[in-house]
């Protein structure tokens, strides 16, 4: 078991219980879901950045990623319908928890000039969605053999029924937010 699960499971849980004054611990939100999206708008024209690319986020995320294809040609872009233009991949479970854990401890005090996440990226149903410039931030990531620096976007999927219990979950799992005060 992953050490951030084994904390939400023993210590979390109760703390959200308590906070949120929830009266069943299954009513206590968990996050089941984080897709992490790559996409390349050159891979149009090259199809080695796409490979590259999906090299990358599957070194990133420890789970192998795939190619997203385009569902419909658009002229103007030169796009055909089928062709690569980034990657994806969902984790789940325990790579979940293993990433969030490197994503939190790791990866985001690497970013630099950073001052915390917004809390208004949230969707109104309890996920939270936010953008990477540098994906050079990742230590499985090697700098020297890297072609160009890409962005990811990241989306965390929660159970939580609105987007203050959601950010209360992440809170929790000692995300970096900004804080309103101090602003």
């Amino acid at each position: 078991m992953s050490r951030l699960l084994k904390e939400y499971n023993e210590t979390i849980k109760k703390e959200l219980m308590s906070k949120l004054n929830l009266k069943n611990i299954h009513e206590v939100p968990k996050i089941y879901k984080i897709v992490l999206n790559m996409g390349i708008g050159e891979g149009k024209d090259d199809s080695k950045l796409i490979d590259k690319a999906l090299e990358d986020l599957t070194l990133i995320s420890g789970q192998k990623a795939v190619k997203t294809k385009a569902k419909k040609a658009i002229s103007g872009f030169k796009i055909r319908e089928g062709m690569a233009l980034g990657t994806k991949v969902t984790l789940r479970n325990k790579i979940m928890y293993e990433f969030l854990d490197r994503l939190v401890n790791i990866a985001i005090p690497r970013i630099r000039d950073f001052r915390g996440l917004k809390e208004n990226s949230f969707d109104g149903n309890g996920n939270y969605s936010f953008g990477i410039k540098e994906h050079i931030i990742f230590p499985e990531i090697n700098f020297d053999k890297i072609d160009k620096v890409r962005g990811i976007d990241i989306t965390i999927c929660t159970s939580a029924k609105n987007n203050n219990i959601a950010l209360e979950l992440l809170k929790s799992f000692n995300m970096p937010f900004k804080n309103k005060e101090l602003n």
